[in-house]
């Protein structure tokens, strides 16, 4: 995943936000702020190249010292970020530097 060009389409606002990720940003008290801050300044911990209809990545990020993934994908046809879900992941399923799922 090309991770300038995705930070670059957030900075133009080129966001679109599925209806799933803003339904889990709700219920998980999370807000698009805060979501574009792991965007701009997390780190890509897993790539998708092969999801459809764009290739997706899991970024990690830190807001007051919780970690934060969001799951978002890039067109680079139109230079459009996708939101695709956002979670806070938990010990059951990550090891405790939260980028390392358990297997």
């Amino acid at each position: 995943m090309d991770t300038n060009q995705l930070k670059k389409a957030i900075k133009n606002g080129r966001v679109e936000w599925q209806k799933h990720s803003l339904e889990r940003m709700m219920e998980r008290g999370i807000t698009r702020e805060e979501v574009k801050c792991v965007l701009l300044e997390g780190e890509l911990i897993e790539d998708y190249p092969e999801d459809k209809p764009f290739q997706s990545g899991l970024f990690l990020g830190w807001i007051d010292g919780k970690p934060l993934h969001t799951v978002a994908s890039i067109d680079s046809r139109s230079n459009c970020c996708f939101i695709i879900t956002v979670y806070r992941p938990d010990l059951e399923h990550f090891e405790q530097d939260y980028r390392t799922r358990k297997k």
